[in-house]
C-alpha cells in the first residue's frame, strides 16, 4: 500500500511539471491555432539562465528562479515577434506557423550545443531532495511535494491572471475569436506578447523542476513532447484539459514504472495518446473544431 501511496505522489508531482508545460501550449493554441514546438526551447532556456546565475550569485534560487522565468518570457517574445509574427500577418494558414515553431527548435537547441556545449549538467542542490515520511503513510521525496506545491502555486496564479485582469480577460475573448477581439479594441499583437511571456514564465518553471529530477542538458526539451501529449489528451486549447491530462499522464507513467516495467513508461504514454485521438479526437475536455495544426 505504501509503494502505491508513494507512486501516486510521485506521479502527480511529474504530472504537474507536465501541466506547467501543457498550460503553456494551450495558451499559445487557444489564441494561434497552433502547436508550438519551440516551447520545449523555453524550458531548455530558462533551465540554463538557473544554472548559470545560481553559480554566479551563491546558490540563491530563487532570484535564479526569477531571472529564468523573465529570461524565457522575453526570449519567448522575441521568438514570437521575428519567426511568428511576420508570417501570421502574410497568411492565415497556421500549417506555416506549425513548421516554422519546428525550425525554431532545432535552433534554440543547437544554439546550445554550439555555446555551452552537450554535456549533461547538475543543478546545484539548492532544492531539498530529502526523505519525507507523508503521514505515516508513505515516504516520498521533499522534492516531489515541492514541486507539487509550486505547479499548484503558479497555476493557481494563472487562473487568477485570466480571470481578474483586464489583460486575461482579453485572453479569454481572444481565444474565441482573435479577429473579433482586435476590433473591438484590444491590441493583439500586444495580446500575443503576454501570452507568449507567460508560456515562456511557466515552461522555465517546468524546466527547472525537470533538470534537478534529470539533468539540464540541450536537448532537454525534447521532454516537452509528453506535456504535448498531456495537452492533446486533455484537449488542446482547454486549460483544465491540460492540467488534467497531465496528470493523468503522470500517474499513468508512475504506476507503470512502479509496477510493470520502467521501459513500458513511453509506450503507455503514447499508446493513450493513440486511444485518445482514435476515441475522442478533441480530447477530454476539448471542443470540436474545424481547422487546427
Amino acid at each position: 500500500m505504501d509503494t502505491l501511496i508513494q507512486q501516486v505522489i510521485n506521479g502527480l508531482s511529474l504530472g504537474s511539471v507536465y501541466a506547467l508545460i501543457a498550460v503553456g501550449y494551450s495558451l499559445v493554441y487557444s489564441i494561434l491555432l497552433f502547436s508550438n514546438f519551440a516551447h520545449g526551447g523555453f524550458l531548455v532556456i530558462g533551465g540554463y539562465i538557473c544554472y548559470y546565475t545560481l553559480a554566479a550569485m551563491g546558490h540563491n534560487i530563487w532570484l535564479s528562479g526569477l531571472l529564468a522565468m523573465v529570461g524565457a518570457g522575453v526570449v519567448a517574445i522575441l521568438v514570437e515577434k521575428l519567426a511568428y509574427k511576420p508570417i501570421r500577418e502574410r497568411t492565415n494558414v497556421t500549417l506555416y506557423l506549425l513548421i516554422a515553431s519546428m525550425g525554431m527548435s532545432i535552433v534554440i537547441e543547437n544554439i546550445f550545443v554550439v555555446t555551452v556545449g552537450g554535456r549533461f549538467r547538475a543543478l546545484p542542490p539548492v532544492i531539498p531532495t530529502d526523505p519525507v515520511n507523508f503521514f505515516g503513510l508513505a515516504t516520498t521525496s521533499a522534492f516531489d511535494l515541492l514541486s507539487l506545491g509550486m505547479a499548484v502555486l503558479f497555476l493557481t496564479g494563472l487562473q487568477l491572471f485570466l480571470s481578474k485582469t483586464k489583460w486575461g480577460l482579453a485572453i479569454r475573448a481572444a481565444s474565441y475569436d482573435l479577429r473579433t477581439s482586435g476590433l473591438m479594441g484590444v491590441n493583439v499583437n500586444r495580446l500575443i506578447s503576454i501570452v507568449f511571456f507567460v508560456a515562456g514564465l511557466l515552461a522555465a518553471v517546468g524546466g527547472i523542476f525537470l533538470s534537478v529530477r534529470y539533468t539540464l542538458y540541450p536537448q532537454l526539451g525534447f521532454i516537452t513532447i509528453k506535456a504535448f501529449v498531456a495537452a492533446v489528451i486533455g484537449g488542446l486549447g482547454s486549460l483544465p484539459g491540460a492540467v488534467l491530462g497531465s496528470l493523468i499522464l503522470g500517474l499513468a507513467e508512475m504506476l507503470t514504472a512502479g509496477f510493470i516495467s520502467s521501459q513500458m513508461r513511453d509506450l503507455v504514454v503514447f499508446g493513450m495518446l493513440v486511444l485518445t485521438l482514435l476515441w475522442r479526437p478533441s480530447g477530454l475536455l476539448g471542443k470540436q473544431v474545424s481547422e487546427k495544426v
